[in-house]
């Protein structure tokens, strides 16, 4: 293996795990660095919005926690935090979410292989066209990825390691091998796998994929007992997804190939070539190949699963009451039964319902029948077209940075407010602006203020003024978690507005 070291609280392996060429067969340092071992991949990209008013744009539901004490990525990487199973993960993600999920990732104490940032979204064939490269430079081109969506609910039991074993035993044996999640409803809300005859213990052919199907059709497969839920996650060896992307979609592989052999480092993360990358076709892993080749097989996996697509499913998730009401954050509930009700801020009254969801974040609220759930996106379509409302669907109060984050709390002419937060020893960039001053009030934590040549140190119920145009800097030497108030006044107060002059995260 190669060697490990910490880096602000994350673990990274150093070499060539993500600077890599073409494929090739492997080298002299992959070969001393074979292994028999799982490499995970998680896709960790995604920004949809069908859990909207919590999950935005800017804001994907992968990151938020919705049940429990861990986000829906921290969830799966500690899916596969056994060591004996598992290499450190390789996540791949986009711009936007690079500092959350290396900030995520240090909380779990997680290792990792490394973070790749996509330019853009090209879909899953090409995230898996660059994962197989990277694994297959690192450590042999018969190693094994298990391709895992970042954003799924799992149980992991005796039965879920049993199917990853299945799979493990057909992707050597040159499948390319699937996860057919064994139905519990008539859900037209998921594509269908069609099983074939069977293949290696614990695994099928696949006869024949099907689109997400109307509800007579999805009735009909439930009860034929051979059709299983589409989960998204796979497992194949380096080499043979390789193989079929030359022969099945050979352009996604050429982009892949091209983008990451002129790839470049910036801090713990790799960049592929944004024009290199491009030139991929959108397309998914399932249309690029799991439809076309004769290699693919399922393994019926009868676990606790869901994909979390809806506000139906995060209520099926969560531990009900007697009245089967589902409860997070402030709010009082009469006379309501079946019912989702999450509050982020705000005091929620809710009377007199049933099977309803009612989600209240910082600046909005949603209000629908649970079983009317899935049609969110269509309700997100009509906001964003509207100039009044579009921002409600990409950006959310809170905003995170790689030193910790800060929420809008009011706006008005000539002034915001916001509260900031630092995590213990982190800094945020030394930085002027042109357009606006700030007064900074200590509420929780110690502060270390930097004002052109002059450092104060701020304690809670203290105060400091920072001119326009002054060269400031704000950091958190203490052990626990700074919080401030930030008073905002001038004439122009929008987030360009920050000229960076030294940066320790590359921001420029």
């Amino acid at each position: 293996m190669a060697e490990a070291t910490r880096d602000r609280g994350t673990t990274f392996v150093h070499g060539p795990v993500l600077i890599i060429a073409a494929h090739r067969p492997p080298n002299r340092k992959a070969k001393q660095n074979m292994t028999e071992k799982i490499v995970p991949v998680i896709m960790a990209g995604g920004k949809g919005t069908r859990l909207w008013p919590l999950s935005r744009a800017t804001a994907a539901k992968q990151f938020i926690r919705f049940i429990g004490d861990k986000t829906l990525f921290q969830g799966t990487l500690d899916r596969v935090a056994d060591h004996d199973l598992y290499e450190p993960a390789v996540v791949i993600t986009n711009e936007e979410f690079r500092f959350l999920v290396a900030e995520q990732a240090r909380e779990m104490d997680a290792k990792l292989s490394g973070i790749v940032l996509e330019p853009e979204a090209r879909n899953t064939a090409a995230a898996v066209a660059v994962a197989a490269l990277i694994v297959a430079d690192l450590y042999g081109s018969d190693t094994l990825l298990q391709v895992l969506p970042s954003d799924h609910d799992i149980a992991t039991d005796d039965r879920y390691r049993s199917c990853v074993d299945a799979a493990a035993t057909a992707a050597r044996a040159g499948k390319i091998v699937t996860f057919g999640i064994t139905p519990t409803e008539p859900a037209t809300g998921y594509g269908y796998i069609e099983m074939g005859e069977p293949l290696t213990a614990g695994a099928n052919a696949v006869k024949r994929f099907v689109e997400k199907p109307k509800a007579e059709d999805a009735e009909k497969m439930l009860a034929a007992g051979n059709y299983f839920w589409n989960s998204g996650m796979f497992v194949f060896s380096a080499g043979q997804i390789l193989s079929e992307l030359r022969l099945l979609a050979p352009d996604v592989l050429a982009a892949a190939e091209k983008s990451v052999r002129v790839a470049t480092k910036d801090l713990d993360f790799t960049r592929l070539d944004a024009e290199a990358f491009a030139e991929s076709p959108s397309i998914s892993i399932d249309y690029a190949v799991m439809e076309k080749t004769s290699n693919a097989a399922v393994v019926p996996s009868p676990i606790s699963w869901s994909d979390l697509g809806s506000w139906d499913a995060v209520w099926k998730l969560g531990n009900a009451d007697p009245d089967g009401n589902v409860v997070s954050g402030n709010a009082t509930l009469v006379n309501t039964r079946n019912s989702l009700v999450m509050s982020r801020n705000s005091h929620l009254a809710v009377q007199g319902m049933d099977g309803v969801a009612v989600i209240a974040s910082e600046d909005a609220v949603y209000v629908g029948r649970l079983d009317d759930s899935q049609q969110v996106g269509n309700l997100v379509k009509l906001l964003a077209a509207d100039k009044k409302t579009a921002t409600l669907t990409e950006n959310h109060p809170t905003s995170l940075r790689p030193w910790g984050g800060y929420t809008s709390v009011l706006n008005g002419e000539r002034f915001q407010v916001k509260r900031l937060f630092v995590h213990p020893g982190k800094k945020l960039s030394l930085q002027k602006h042109h357009h606006r001053s700030e007064h900074w009030i200590c509420v929780k934590g110690a502060a270390e203020v930097t004002i052109d040549d002059k450092v104060t140190m701020l304690h809670e119920n203290q105060s400091i003024y920072i001119p326009q145009g002054a060269v400031h800097r704000l950091g958190n030497p203490g052990k626990i978690l700074l919080e401030l108030i930030e008073i905002q006044t001038g004439s122009y107060l929008g987030e360009d507005d920050i000229i960076r002059l030294v940066d320790e995260f590359g921001r420029s």
